[in-house]
Formats: C-alpha cells, structure tokens, sequence
C-alpha cells in the first residue's frame, strides 16, 4: 500500500458523528502524540503557535520526533528544548524550510547547536514547496509539481524529484505529499466537536488539518455549537479532521493571536539569552516548563494577567492604528 493509499484509509476510517473532543493539553498529548510520529505545528513565525501542546511535548518527554519546519521559530526553539543534554532527543527529523532564527530576533543558539552537532537529520525544502506537501495529502494525491527549487542542490537532500510534464515537455519538480502523524494548530474559536475558525493568515493550516491523521484543535475560546452553525462559512476547519479540543486562552503566547494578543518580545528575548548557557537553560526549562503542572502556571511565571493584558492592549492599539 502507498503512502497515500494508508492515509486515505486512515481518514476513512475517522469517526464521523458530532462527538464531544474536548480535554486537557494533557490528555490530547498523551492519547494522541506518540515516540517517532512526525508532528507539524501550525501557524508561522511567532503567529498563531501552539505553544501549550508544544510545552506538553516536552514535559512527557517525547521522543525521536520528525517535523515539518515550515517557517518555525519559537516552536522550534521549544522542541529543541528535548534535545538537550541528560534529556534524551525529541527532534529525530525535521524538514527544513526556515528553522533556527526568531526572523529580526536573532539565532536560537541552543537551536544551533542542535542542528549543528548533527542531532537532527535535516532535509532542505522550502517554504513554498513544504507547502504544497500539506496541500498534496489533504488532495489525497502522491505529488504536486511545481517550479520551485529547480536550479539548486535541494535535489541531493530532499525527496523531491525532476519530472517531465507530459503535456509541454517541461521539466517541472515533483513534491512529495507529507502526511504527519499528528499536527497541532491553535486558532480562535472552536466548538467541542471540533469546527475551528481562525482570522488573519492561515497559511498552510487548513490542508495541514486535512492533511494529518491525527489533529489537536487549542483554541482562545470554546463556542457553542449554535454559534458555529450560524455562521458556517467562518469554519475553516472541520469536526471531521480533529481528534482533540483544548480551550487554551493565550496558548499562543509568547507568540501572537492576531487580533488578541502582541507577542511577548522581552520573554521571547529571554530564552534566545538564557541557551547561551546550557546550565542556565537547563534551570530556565526546569522552572518554566518541566517544573510547572500546565500552561496556565507558565503564564503566571511570565507575568499572569497584568502582562497579557499589556500585550492584549498594544495588539489592539495596532489594530487602531496607533
């Protein structure tokens, strides 16, 4: 059986009734992230992450994971986190298309020592073509072509392959379908059985979802039902593809929920300067993220509701323009 031909059978066989998936970060990482799945986080950038799952990952002590490093900054950071010393290796795998740096933040150096030690194997992509992979399994088809990377050595460090277009002659390069084991996206709103909706970009999350076999919904805020099917244009992910739903508010942070809350620069600014020290992060994680129950005590440790209140208001401030 191919990989796509597995896929397709694992979806088919998803439950398809309106049943309640609501639960903890704990659980959902506990039922539904496993040693050696590939996992994919959604958002971009510092945008939209799922930092609550991506913490739980960590404290489970997940192992030899592969993932998809489509434009990944601080979730990349946190999982790099697993790979320090005395901590076993929670990056096996990643395939890269922009990893390492926090864009105008700088390089994570713990990160760097990561990849550069040749913890993790690395396989060169971009951000477009990983991309059209996401794009390629939620289509349930084997490839997409297209012109990226043609003309560089991508070709000798990922699995994509030249093909010539049967109808012009072209030469054109195939993209392999990517199919994680499970992802985890963090959005808006979403009702308990699943239906999620997002504002501002999307960026690849909603082929992600459909694309994954397993899906983990972290939302700013549960909504009824009702509210869903009132508006069901607004869906952009639906109950069918979702294993899990937490209600996380804030579970982007330090990152930023367009719309709700800025990014916590001066936090994200602490963890590129604690890994300068392996000692210094290793006590930095054992407080913040080892040493806590959950997400919610993590953001008391960042400031609790006074500091999230000051990002909530410049996020809005920006919105009016000022």
């Amino acid at each position: 059986m191919t990989a796509s031909d597995a896929a397709r059978a694992a979806f088919r066989d998803k439950p398809r009734g309106l049943t309640d998936k609501v639960m903890s970060v704990a659980e959902a990482v506990s039922r539904f992230v496993h040693d050696g799945d590939y996992f994919a986080a959604g958002g971009f950038g510092t945008n939209r992450i799922p930092t609550a799952v991506l913490h739980e990952i960590l404290r489970r002590g997940r192992q030899n994971l592969g993932f998809a490093g489509h434009t990944s900054t601080h979730d990349f950071q946190i999982l790099c986190a697993g790979n320090l010393t005395g901590r076993g290796r929670t990056l096996a795998l990643v395939d890269v298309a922009y990893i390492l740096g926090l864009e105008a933040r700088g390089l994570s150096p713990h990160a760097r020592r990561v990849v550069e030690g040749g913890a993790v194997r690395c396989v060169e992509w971009t951000n477009y073509t990983l991309a059209l992979r996401f794009a390629a399994a939620a289509m349930g088809v084997p490839f997409l072509p297209a012109r990226s990377m043609l003309g560089t050595d991508t070709f000798a460090h990922s699995g994509a392959k030249l093909l010539t277009c049967p109808f012009t002659g072209e030469t054109v390069a195939a993209v392999p379908a990517l199919y994680p084991d499970v992802a985890a996206i963090h959005v808006h709103e979403a009702d308990r059985y699943g239906n999620a909706r997002m504002i501002g970009p999307s960026v690849a999350d909603n082929d992600l979802a459909r694309a994954s076999k397993r899906v983990i919904i972290t939302c700013e805020r549960l909504v009824p039902h009702e509210e869903m099917r009132r508006n069901p244009h607004l869906t952009t992910i639906p109950f069918l593809c979702v294993d899990a739903v937490c209600e996380v508010p804030f579970g982007s942070y330090p990152g930023n929920m367009p719309g709700e809350y800025f990014s916590d620069e001066d936090h994200l600014r602490l963890w590129l300067d604690v890994e300068r020290d392996p000692a210094a992060f290793r006590q930095f994680l054992d407080d913040h993220v080892h040493g806590v129950k959950g997400f919610s005590e993590y953001l008391e440790l960042c400031g609790g509701l006074p500091r999230l209140q000051q990002l909530r208001h410049r996020e809005h401030l920006l919105h009016m323009g000022r």
